[in-house]
């Protein structure tokens, strides 16, 4: 294809209004942060506890690098596999009462795992909102893939009883990363038993957030099943790096043998596993932490009822401001930038066609008064606007 075409592509999505840029961090992840020469108080990022940036895990990183070095070498079945990586597996599988197995990010695992648990004979039914990695896990597996409507468990069992597959594997988000909702394990947990099913939960905003000890979603619908494979990631509210899955025993064994992304990859550096293991303490001994998320929130939603953009329903930390076009919702990312505010503006195909939104992230490390100041440069923005 000549290099020609790309441009005219550039500008189709340019005219669409659906090309991405970035911003440059010159700083750490907080949300007063230096992005592009200038401090901005941000709402973009998902280090939802505030420990991205925290000392201990800062130092638990600098102490690992001091006595391990930096980079693992060689995949895990050769000779990358680490202590720290064996003591963070066990701690977590402690924690979670379940074993599990360490994985360099949750896209590796959603398109290691999807298709060593489901193949040509098998069929995934994933819900229509999943995460990209989770639809490319799916297509990577050839197993048939269905799609049903969000969170409409009717519509799912539809297309279970209609299924002649082999094998079955219900797919869903935890906590839905741009919708900020979750999924109804409860019900999804009955049909997969009812229909002898696996059920695969990306809990990559819910863990560390959700739940009495930030165990996730499960904790939080009390939900605990053998069929159930449970996937945590630690770039969001543990501020590290890396992911875990958890299931039963022979499925981890299973796994370890056959997930491609995780025998044909790096493994972890050790240092990011030290600094994993920092967060977990910190989340085990400042459960505050999750409880001023839920005060944010509420304060958040309270200042936003007057205002001619609509949140969408979450009691989590992702709380969507939806606006509508592309061309709206970056407007409203763009006067919000000039007040020193930075919320991302989310479009297709992240979302779908004519939900685009500001995605506010709530961090534990917000104070009140940042939220008070995004609120009334919302305002502003509506008076503005009208």
């Amino acid at each position: 294809m000549p290099a020609q075409d790309f441009s005219a592509e550039l500008a189709r999505l340019d005219a669409a209004g659906l090309r991405r840029v970035r911003r440059t961090l010159d700083g750490a992840q907080a949300p007063r942060a230096s992005a592009d020469g200038r401090q901005v108080l941000s709402f973009c990022s998902n280090d939802y506890l505030g420990l991205a940036a925290h000392p201990r895990l800062a130092a638990a990183v600098a102490e690992a690098a001091a006595r391990h070095g930096v980079g693992a070498g060689a995949s895990h079945l050769v000779s990358g596999h680490h202590a720290l990586h064996g003591e963070l597996e066990a701690q977590l599988s402690e924690w979670m009462d379940r074993p599990c197995l360490l994985f360099s990010g949750g896209y590796m695992a959603n398109t290691g795992v999807l298709p060593a648990l489901a193949g040509r004979e098998d069929a995934i039914f994933a819900d229509r909102l999943v995460h990209a990695s989770l639809v490319d896990g799916a297509l990577l597996s050839r197993a048939a893939l269905r799609r049903f409507r969000h969170n409409d468990v009717a519509h799912l069992r539809q297309l279970l009883e209609a299924t002649l597959a082999r094998r079955r594997l219900i797919v869903v988000d935890g906590v839905f990363s741009m919708d900020g909702d979750l999924a109804p394990l409860p019900a999804l947990l009955r049909l997969a038993e009812e229909f002898d099913a696996l059920l695969y939960v990306d809990d990559a905003h819910g863990f560390g957030v959700l739940g009495g000890q930030g165990r996730g979603t499960l904790e939080h619908f009390g939900v605990a099943s053998a069929r159930i494979v449970h996937l945590c990631t630690f770039g969001k509210a543990a501020g590290s790096a890396g992911a875990a899955v958890f299931a039963e025993a022979s499925v981890i064994e299973w796994l370890m043998n056959t997930a491609r992304t995780y025998i044909y990859t790096t493994a972890l550096p050790p240092l990011v596993a030290a600094a994993t293991l920092a967060a977990l303490q910190v989340m085990a001994e400042e459960p505050w932490r999750r409880d001023r998320l839920v005060t944010l929130a509420k304060r958040l939603r309270q200042g936003c009822a007057g205002l001619p953009w609509r949140l969408m329903p979450s009691d989590t930390a992702i709380q969507p401001l939806r606006v509508g076009s592309n061309e709206a919702a970056m407007a409203l990312a763009a006067r919000l930038w000039e007040q020193g505010i930075w919320v991302p503006a989310i479009r297709p195909p992240t979302v779908p066609e004519g939900s685009a939104r500001l995605r506010i992230s709530l961090s534990a490390a917000h104070a009140e008064g940042d939220v008070d100041r995004l609120v009334a440069a919302l305002v502003r923005a509506a008076e503005g606007a009208a």
